[in-house]
């Protein structure tokens, strides 16, 4: 049993109610029982509004599968389908054009392109790891990945490649600083002379873009540079291995590189109490007062990680310029469907976890806001909190109006907090602009996420027909039109200079090489961020936005007009043949069976939310909740088709989770599926899959939040 404390008429869990009073609102100026007071009114007022926007959720949902099964075995009238969503008020009419006026941005939001991390807030050492991977070593990404082709041999240093990764450096710096007449891989000596930049006595092409440097003029120790808004720093050091042996003793080249971080609430976490609700705000605390610390063990000593301060240097004209040392930290909250037992309402209900995200995250960062010297978060004095998971306009709306009310209880000017709206539900997919506009005083931040919407596509549609094999839903037309009309539809409506517009993640984080092939797409589709799965990833992921100039590929697109309409993304991805052998059919259920299975058993049996998951053939891939919803919606769809039997299926799910548990052999708390099978995860994966049509919007929480408590309690 939960012990609980009286505060107003909530019933609060002790350990929530003592971080909240002791270490959040001690800074804040928050007066303790006002706060409580304005907390119990939120919750009395968000709750019945919450609960019936779930259940226009069922209600659509309900209706939308009467008409599929109604016309069951009849050809696909997109026209008749488009008109009776509008009908039952799934799709609604688009309003005039509007222009956002979300104010008070950081410029890391409104007018930097570059990668952005997400990482679980509830490890401190990631969250840490992501806040300072602001910059980042390019001489490190190049030699310890396979970004140039190959991985780096073991057994120490390899000069030959160390060689190769300072020339591909220098390749770099022609790219973005081109000298006149000259190559960097040819200078000898860096210097300033009258504020003037000297590269053996010739300067940049454009010398603007010499922006500072530290120590002697004549003999730097850095050189900082800016190239479509982004930072370069060359760190010079004549006693460092590398730069000793250079002839510019050039040791290292340092990229502006995580521009943003997303410390996420949600899908990376295994947060199902009270308990694990104060580890997840607790870092949040740590990392906006700026004390937060993680020691550790590593090569036979003990590290302390803290978050890294702003960086000083000498401005051209003699003046000082400071650049920040950290990432620009938004907090994910969690989305509208959760209940959470940290709190209970007074008709025995647990409260909404979204509403006391949006509460306890935004006290939190009040100790940024009312920070008067040393490093901040926001400069320009903002909260920027992304809500995930959202169903259309009302429910954008309702965040927008929760946030007004957490604003006044807390004392901050109205829209204070920024909202990020991701695009990762069809109903917000095929409404988008009305969303936008339902927020258009907050709105910060819109983005794709192929994975939760195509688990959303899958459950929507569950009863239209069996989908596509997964690689091919990838391919067919309305991925591309979602893609585009998320830019589209974010440039018309004016988030150009002051709102991001993001892509999804890259999700194998030990494939560089091809990531650095693939993912320029990203800026080049005009998106001002996109998700990367590791520092070293976004120090890779920078030089795309070094090549691509974000702000004018965006220009062009908003005078071209839309590139993509509603009607494309309702062409639902059916299998549009069904001539899969039974190899390939198995070897489908397979692949989702065990990325399932990898991923669950980590978040029942050790709490943990966010896994590098080996696949089928053993490549690591990024996986969260979203991957296992898109995972569990497809089985549930062939299953409920016939395409594989229950029979088949749980077959496959045995044979899957004994291949999961000799993938994880050498983990010590793993806890082998095999041969039992009567294990709480295994269960939980299974619920997933032979559940999975009656899971609410096809999500996992439900099912992954219940089994994890029942593992706490046994």
């Amino acid at each position: 049993m939960t012990d609980r404390v009286l505060r107003e008429d909530l019933q609060v869990a002790v350990e929530l109610a003592t971080f909240v009073e002791q270490q959040a609102l001690p800074g804040t100026g928050v007066d303790p029982a006002a706060f409580w007071r304005g907390f119990s009114e939120l919750l009395r007022w968000g709750a019945p509004r919450n609960r019936a926007l779930l259940d226009k959720r069922d209600d659509l949902q309900a209706k939308i599968d009467a008409w599929h099964v109604a016309r069951r075995g009849e050809a696909h009238d997109p026209d008749a389908y488009a008109a009776f969503l509008q009908e039952i008020g799934y799709l609604l009419p688009e309003g005039g054009e509007f222009n956002i006026d979300t104010s008070k941005v950081d410029p890391e939001i409104a007018s930097v392109a570059g990668p952005q991390l997400v990482v679980p807030i509830t490890n401190a050492r990631f969250a840490l790891n992501a806040a300072n991977a602001r910059w980042g070593s390019l001489y490190d990404a190049f030699y310890g990945t396979d970004a140039m082709g190959s991985l780096p041999p073991g057994g120490g240093y390899e000069r030959g490649r160390g060689a190769r990764v300072v020339a591909r450096a220098r390749v770099f710096l022609d790219e973005a600083f081109p000298i006149v007449g000259a190559s960097h891989a040819d200078v000898r000596r860096y210097h300033v002379d009258k504020g003037a930049l000297c590269i053996d006595d010739k300067p940049l092409e454009t010398p603007e873009k010499f922006v500072g440097y530290t120590g002697p003029a004549r003999a730097p120790d850095t050189i900082l540079l800016v190239n479509n808004g982004l930072h370069v720093e060359l760190v010079f050091d004549r006693a460092h291995p590398i730069g000793s042996r250079d002839q510019a003793l050039l040791a290292d080249v340092r990229l502006e590189s995580a521009v943003s971080a997303i410390m996420d609430c949600e899908d990376s976490v295994a947060c199902v109490d009270a308990a694990d609700k104060v580890v997840a705000y607790g870092n949040w605390l740590g990392l906006m007062r700026g004390d937060l610390a993680e020691s550790f063990e590593k090569g036979g000593k003990v590290q302390t990680r803290v978050l890294a301060g702003d960086r000083t240097y000498t401005a051209p004209d003699g003046g000082t310029i400071v650049v920040k040392g950290r990432a620009l930290m938004l907090i994910r909250n969690v989305g509208h469907l959760m209940t959470n037992p940290a709190i209970v309402m007074p008709d025995g209900s647990e409260a909404y976890e979204g509403l006391m995200d949006a509460m306890i995250t935004t006290l939190i960062a009040l100790h940024d806001l009312h920070k008067t010297e040393g490093a901040r978060n926001s400069v320009a004095g903002s909260v920027y909190v992304v809500k995930p998971k959202m169903h259309g306009p009302e429910e954008v709306a309702f965040a927008d109006e929760t946030f007004s009310k957490v604003e006044e209880v807390l004392g901050l000017e109205q829209y204070t907090v920024k909202l990020g709206i991701m695009d990762e539900e069809r109903r917000t997919s095929v409404n988008l602009k009305e969303c936008i506009r339902a927020a258009q005083h907050r709105v910060a931040f819109i983005n794709t996420g192929f994975l939760d919407r195509t688990g959303d596509e899958i459950h929507t549609s569950m009863e239209a027909g069996p989908f596509s094999r997964k690689d091919f839903i990838k391919r067919k037309s309305w991925i591309m039109a979602y893609e585009n009309q998320n830019v589209d539809i974010g440039l018309e409506c004016g988030l150009m200079g002051r709102a991001q517009i993001g892509k999804g993640m890259w999700a194998m984080p030990d494939q560089m090489a091809a990531m650095l092939e693939a993912k320029i797409e990203h800026p080049r589709a005009g998106a001002n961020c996109a998700w990367v799965p590791s520092p070293t990833a976004a120090t890779l992921h920078s030089l795309h936005y070094h090549r691509v100039d974000v702000a004018a590929v965006q220009k062009a697109l908003a005078a071209g007009g839309r590139r993509a309409y509603v009607t494309a993304l309702l062409d639902i991805p059916l299998a549009a043949y069904r001539r899969w052998t039974e190899a390939q059919i198995t070897r489908e259920v397979e692949n989702n069976a065990q990325g399932i299975l990898g991923y669950v058993v980590r978040w029942i049996d050790q709490g943990v939310g966010c896994s590098k998951v080996p696949d089928m053939n053993n490549v690591g891939l990024m996986e969260d909740r979203a991957t296992c919803r898109i995972s569990a919606q497809h089985i549930a769809n062939w299953l409920h088709h016939g395409v594989v039997s229950e029979v088949e299926a749980m077959e496959i799910m045995r044979r899957m989770a004994v291949v999961v548990d000799r993938q994880n052999e050498g983990d010590p708390a793993y806890r082998p599926m095999a041969p039992g099978f009567n294990g709480i995860a295994f269960a939980a994966a299974c619920d997933l899959v032979f559940k999975g049509r009656q899971q609410p919007n096809g999500y996992t929480e439900p099912v992954l939040h219940a089994r994890r408590l029942e593992w706490k309690a046994a």
